[in-house]
């Protein structure tokens, strides 16, 4: 360390203090890294990797470096990819320095901190995610630094931590912090990895529910959390006292625009888990990359691109987290309703809000960057345009009658910021560079000392013009130009050819490959009188730019209320557009069980379905159509009718109208879905192994007030097994907890549709097919009635299979209708389970002793896994084990 030169002690010191940061070193007009974080980032961004000087071993230094004026375009790529970067600037100006200049880290950039507009992908908010907890009870919190959202939850999870992983896929953080116990749990690491955050081990000092306690009401001034919800939730507490230390370490400063925490419980909204999430393409289409901006609507395949037409930044942030979290109080949802109706209603009033609200910028980010000190003229003037479009907001609304008590609600909190507005448009030039160093940001008139200043610069720069012209004559030399450089200041220079013209009170300041340059005594006085003045006025732009910011920063809390209010009123107003526009109809939202809704739609697949949607009706209660038992061909419509009605309540319940002609809809808590087939053997998991412990998930936290969609359980394994699994399933869900809970089973399994008579609030119905010359047309009509054809061989036949299969199959069809066996071996053995109907009483159940066990089981009192179980010790008997 001795041996090093000064500015490499200056880097290894800040190396020790970040170790596992990337540092961005700064060296006159560039950034370097050394070392291996060299070699890291020459290899990120594919720059050149050098060497310079020797390393504390006396090894050749690797080197890479990029220019610090273009490091917005080169950090993105870094957090991108998860790694931390530590800015270590100069602390004062290298023109001042004694000796060598005062370098140290200003902060801290990790994925989940960032709030520099170049460094966040879209408008989706940028969560950062703590997690604290004990055995399997947990708080988590999620902090959005740009916009200072800061929201936080408790709860008891189970040992797969499916809770956590749903609100992290509903969340989506950029990174996430744990202890280092936490940290290390192989299963929760591993699934949280598999969301695409980054996860980083903090301090565990800073998840102690005393510290956090203390951190938190120093920082928000209070002298309780009550007020915010969390005052008896210790592990909430944590781990947002946690988040709110790892932002403002590596932030470095005081984070004054986070200013409240807001508390909440599951109880609040329907829950989506992850798989929900994913089924039914609600926030991304399955094709689609998971971290694609939100703002991407280019491929239309989710619910949100097909809803989300937001002119706001803050309205499109709130959209998505209202899909996320579909309401349950229907109080609210009304209220919301009666709000989007009123909009629908009034055409030209929706079409005013919308042209108005194009105009506003991201308030909310805008607002984190004045608070937090480093924004930038440019900033401004998108506040300052924002906050204008407000004043015509209020009067569109207030010449419009409004009804709503939500709407008027909202247009109460807008604000009046006319003081900002006309400050702003004063004092700030329309079109400012982006440096605020370089001077040209603050408009002429507002302060007379800098228009002194600007008037001595340019003058003395007038003077200069005018000299050269005079030299040019006085010495006859038509080349000669006065220049200037921030090294030499201003010379005067005169090319070789003419240097013996150059008049004796020239005095010689620099030779180069054309000439010489010099400067005369007035010249140099000029040079120090411009100089002067020009960075004095640049001094004072900026001292007076800083002084506006804060002005404006002290009413940051005001402005984050209108920020919010914004988001509102421009999602009511989003919504009352796609309800026209798409013909989507106001559900009506009750308490009870029963689902009702007349000529329903898909509301991504109709967008894509070129001769129109065949729109369908479904009908549940808690009474005789509780449990809709689906069958029919595949590519018929079973999955997306199931799909539809799951994503017209979802609608219903975030308080948006619904493509059908009629929806009422008894509020659902918690929508469960398995469908599809996904594998996952990295982790050793089959396709039937993931159906499974999907299944179990579905079976276990059910409850009478949710809605249950299930595609063809029991697929994954040999028929005897799935068809009895898919049996079990049913009659456990029609008898869960004595009430059953509301479901949408899609079947391949005919023999299912006997359950009708036997289970009293099961109802069969069949997606309606019709053949033509032994061509199968779908008519995607869902109908009541069951089905007793798969029609597979016909679905085989339009996706190419050669004719020569099909014949086969038709041949081998026809053999197994006719009562011929389906193999000689063991497989014989099952055809009369697999035929047999436990609600059969005309049944010889003396023909198995494995039928006579059957019949004895106590189904309602088994689990999932008992019955796999069970099952498996059958299937031994049968086959002679």
């Amino acid at each position: 360390m001795d041996k090093m030169t000064p500015a490499m002690r200056q880097y290894y010191e800040a190396k020790e203090k970040h170790k596992d940061a990337l540092i961005f070193f700064r060296m006159g007009d560039f950034y370097e890294s050394f070392g291996d974080d060299a070699r890291i980032i020459a290899k990120e961004l594919d720059i050149t990797l050098t060497r310079r000087g020797r390393d504390r071993e006396g090894v050749d230094m690797p080197l890479a470096g990029i220019p610090y004026h273009a490091v917005d375009s080169y950090l993105p790529r870094l957090i991108r990819k998860g790694y931390k970067v530590a800015i270590c600037e100069q602390l004062e100006d290298p023109k001042n320095a004694k000796g060598i200049v005062k370098r140290g880290v200003v902060r801290v950039i990790t994925p989940g901190t960032v709030i520099d507009s170049s460094l966040i992908a879209g408008e989706a908010n940028n969560y950062l995610m703590s997690i604290s907890g004990n055995e399997l009870e947990f708080g988590l919190s999620f902090l959005d630094v740009s916009t200072g959202e800061f929201l936080t939850t408790q709860f008891t999870d189970n040992q797969d931590y499916d809770r956590i992983i749903s609100e992290a896929a509903r969340m989506r953080p950029a990174e996430c912090i744990l202890p280092s116990s936490l940290f290390e749990n192989k299963k929760l690491h591993d699934r949280l990895k598999d969301l695409g955050a980054t996860l980083n081990i903090f301090d565990t000092d800073a998840f102690d529910p005393k510290t956090a306690y203390q951190d938190l009401i120093a920082h928000f001034g209070v002298m309780t959390l009550e007020g915010m919800g969390c005052e008896k939730l210790p592990l909430a507490i944590s781990s947002s006292g946690a988040a709110l230390e790892y932002a403002r370490t590596t932030q470095m400063r005081d984070l004054a625009h986070i200013q409240s925490i807001r508390t909440y419980f599951e109880n609040e909204f329907m829950v989506l888990d992850s798989i929900t999430l994913r089924n039914l393409e609600i926030i991304q289409g399955l094709r689609n990359n998971l971290r694609d901006s939100l703002r991407d609507r280019s491929h239309g395949s989710s619910l949100l691109e097909v809803i989300d037409h937001t002119k706001t930044p803050m309205g499109g942030r709130l959209l998505h987290k209202m899909l996320l979290k579909p309401l349950i109080s229907v109080i609210l949802l009304t209220e919301r309703l009666d709000a989007v109706d009123e909009i629908v209603k009034k055409t030209l009033l929706r079409y005013d809000l919308r042209s108005h609200l194009s105009q506003i910028r991201d308030i909310e980010r805008l607002i984190g960057r004045v608070v937090y000190g480093n924004s930038n003229a440019r900033d401004l003037i998108a506040l300052s345009l924002s906050l204008a479009a407000l004043p015509r907001i209020i009067k569109a609304t207030g010449e419009n009658d409004i009804k709503s008590g939500l709407l008027l609600d909202i247009i109460q909190r807008l604000g009046d910021f006319t003081d900002i507005v006309a400050l702003l448009e004063r004092a700030i030039v329309d079109d400012p560079p982006v440096s605020l160093r370089d001077g040209g940001i603050i408009k002429e008139g507002y302060n007379e000392k800098l228009d002194e200043l600007k008037k001595l610069s340019s003058h003395g720069k007038g003077w200069i013009a005018e000299m050269q012209q005079h030299e040019r004559e006085r010495t006859g030399i038509k080349s000669l130009k006065i220049g200037y450089n921030s090294v030499f200041g201003y010379y005067i220079e005169v090319t070789k050819p003419n240097l013996s013209q150059v008049p004796q009170d020239y005095i010689r300041k620099q030779t180069t490959a054309n000439g010489e340059r010099f400067y005369t005594p007035a010249l140099k006085e000029k040079e120090v009188m411009i100089l002067s003045a020009d960075e004095r006025g640049k001094a004072l732009e900026l001292e007076l730019f800083n002084e506006i910011n804060s002005s404006i920063a002290s009413r940051s809390k005001e402005l984050q209320t209108t920020a919010q209010a914004i988001g509102e009123l421009d999602v009511i107003a989003n919504l009352a557009e796609v309800a026209v526009n798409n013909r989507y109809t106001r559900p009506e939202v009750n308490d009870n069980c029963n689902i009702l809704i007349r000529d329903g739609r898909h509301p991504v697949v109709e967008r894509s379905v070129p001769p129109g949607f065949v729109p369908n009706d479904i009908r549940m209660d808690c009474q005789e159509h509780q449990f809709l038992l689906i069958t029919g061909p595949n590519m018929a419509g079973k999955s997306t009718y199931m799909r539809q009605t799951a994503l017209i309540i979802i609608l219903a319940q975030m308080g948006s109208f619904v493509p059908a002609s009629y929806a009422s809809v008894g509020v659902v808590d918690r929508i469960f879905t398995r469908v599809g087939a996904f594998d996952d053997l990295a982790s050793g998991q089959s396709t039937f192994m993931i159906e499974m412990v999907e299944l179990a998930n579905i079976l276990n936290n059910a409850t009478p007030r949710s809605l249950i969609l299930l595609d063809e359980i029991g697929r994954g394994t040999s028929t005897y097994d799935g068809y009895s699994i898919a049996r079990a399933v049913v009659e456990f869900i029609h008898n869960k907890d004595n009430a059953g809970v509301r479901s949408l089973f899609a079947t391949h399994y005919h023999q299912l549709t006997a359950t009708e008579g036997v289970l009293r609030r099961v109802k069969n119905y069949h997606i309606a097919v019709k053949e033509e010359g032994g061509d199968l047309v779908f008519l995607r009509k869902i109908v009541p009635g069951a089905t007793d054809r798969s029609y597979g061989i016909h679905v085989a036949k339009l996706a190419g299979v050669p004719p020569k299969v099909i014949q086969r199959a038709k041949e081998i069809l026809k053999e197994v209708e006719n009562g011929s066996a389906i193999s000689k071996g063991k497989e014989a053995k099952y055809t009369q389970l697999m035929l047999f109907d436990p609600g059969d009483a005309n049944t010889n159940a003396k023909e198995s002793p494995v039928i006579e066990e059957l019949k004895n089981l106590n189904l309602d009192e088994m689990t999932p896994l008992d019955a796999l179980n069970t099952l498996s010790a059958l299937k031994r008997k049968t086959a002679g084990g």
